[in-house]
This record gives structure tokens, sequence and C-alpha cells, in this order.
């Protein structure tokens, strides 16, 4: 795999993907769409300042990856988690519609990029394609890495580099570290 993200010509991104990379990325990105679920769509007489204050749920998600996602907003505590839960329930509708948002985003711009005779696509993207990519991109990892229960031991870091060929989490790594090197190159290009 060679994606990695370049400056491109009049600002924003580019991208070259083979069709397996184009694979995995829609795949994920899909994954993620049914994982955080569907978005409510307000009714046609529906005030739009009423959708705009419409309460969320005010528990933690029970999925891990869906809780590495929503965070509570406070630490441990009696009052922390009451604090959350009330922060919760006015952010966590709106948060997932951006994350809806970013994955579809990735979706649309994998769809619409032109195939050269060798089957790689050229992904092109302006400044709000690579915010929503970043999204994504983050979002991706953040849920890998809950999966594969990534933690913060330079010792279990180091160890995800040695997995066995016929390690069950070894395409689950690749992609995690692979989405990791296109997370970190579109930070390059939009902070250049």
């Amino acid at each position: 795999m060679a994606g990695l993200f370049k400056p491109a010509r009049h600002g924003g991104a580019s991208l070259t993907l083979d069709p397996v990379e184009v694979s995995i990325l829609r795949n994920l990105s899909v994954q993620m769409l049914e994982l955080l679920g569907p978005g409510d769509e307000p009714a046609a007489d529906e005030d739009p300042l009423a959708r705009l204050f419409a309460e969320g749920p005010s528990k933690a998600p029970e999925d891990p990856a869906l809780a590495r996602l929503f965070p509570d907003a406070y630490g441990e505590g009696e009052d922390a988690a009451e604090l959350s839960a009330e922060f919760r329930r006015f952010t966590e509708n709106d948060l997932r519609d951006r994350k809806r948002e970013d994955a579809l985003a990735v979706v649309r711009s994998l769809d619409a990029a032109g195939a050269d005779r060798k089957g790689r696509s050229q992904v092109q993207l302006d400044k709000d394609g690579c915010a929503h990519w970043l999204g994504a991109l983050n979002d991706l990892r953040l849920t890998l890495g809950s999966r594969l229960e990534v933690s913060d031991d330079p010792d279990e870091a180091e160890g995800m580099y040695r997995l066995a060929d016929d390690d069950p989490r070894k395409p689950l790594v690749m992609a995690y570290l692979w989405l990791g090197g296109l997370q970190e190159t579109l930070i390059e290009v939009i902070t250049r």
C-alpha cells in the first residue's frame, strides 16, 4: 500500500489509492456509519430550533468503541458522572451527526474518484474535504484501537509490530497503522 496524502496544486490535498486501499477505506467507513447508527431525520413540519435543542442520551454507550468515540466529558466521581450525563445529553447527537458526515464524505469522495489505466484512484480534497477526512480517519483509528485494546504502554505498542502472520489481529493492526500514516500525512499537508 502506497497511498499517502500530498499537497494538491490548488490547495487541499490529494491521495492516490490502489483498488485494495479504496476497498479497505470504503469498507471501514461504511462500518463506521453502521456503528454510529442512522441519524434522526426531522419531520417535515418540525421546528428547526426544536431540532437544535433536542436531547440525546445521558448514558455512555456500552460498546467500547462507541464509548471511545463519545467519552465522558468529566473525570470520575459522583458529581462527574452527573455532569457527564448532562453534557452528553446536549452534545452527543451533534457529535454523532458530525461523525456520520465525516464518514459519508470519505465514501462519497472515494466513489467520485476516477480510476486511471492502472486502476488507481485519485482523490482530490478541498479544505472542507480535508477536515472531513481528518475527522473520519481519527474516528476509524479510535474504533480500531478500541477493538485491538491499544494502550499507552510502549511494550504493548511495540508488540503490534511483531505479530505473527497468522495472528487474527494482524489485518486490523495493519489497517490501524496505515490509517495512522494517512492521518499523519494529511495533518502535514494541511498545516503547511
